[in-house]
């Protein structure tokens, strides 16, 4: 064992609990034997002592300072202390959750300028010639009209 680890079981050790290795160490190391001894002395000192006896009219005169703790005015911050106000506070953080929540999600635009197509108005002529430019651009790309297009119907 080294001086450190008979630091951590010296405790132990001293109030009679075998602590394996121990013994060897103390015999080699003249430090942790005298710390031990220190040790043990001190604990018999603490066997030895027994806590003083209270006066006979301690229970009569922390009972009187109780009530007059009680019947003392409250400053206008006791009212902080109270458990109305903490359920106060949980009732208040319970419903900033549930409107967090259930709020709609929004999104910020990483262009903050609105396109010219977002300008105009739905139903006027000029968005029904952006939808068909747009329409347009969309049948270009699509190869299956290209097919239908050779094949027409005879009524």
């Amino acid at each position: 064992m080294t001086c450190k680890e008979v630091r951590e079981y010296m405790l132990d050790a001293a109030q009679e609990n075998p602590v394996a290795g121990l013994d060897e160490h103390l015999r080699s190391c003249a430090s942790c034997a005298r710390e031990m001894q220190s040790m043990r002395q001190t604990m018999a000192l603490l066997d030895e002592w027994a806590a003083p006896e209270p006066s006979p009219y301690f229970d009569s005169r922390l009972r009187a300072r109780v009530r007059e703790a009680a019947a003392e005015p409250r400053g206008w911050l006791d009212w902080v202390r109270g458990p109305a106000v903490a359920f106060a506070l949980a009732l208040l953080m319970l419903a900033s959750i549930t409107i967090f929540r259930n709020a709609p999600d929004h999104q910020v635009a990483a262009n903050p300028k609105p396109s010219p197509a977002s300008v105009v108005q739905t139903g006027t002529a000029v968005s029904d010639l952006q939808e068909l430019e747009h329409d347009g651009d969309m049948y270009a790309n699509f190869d299956m009209l290209d097919d239908l297009g050779g094949e027409t119907a005879n009524p």
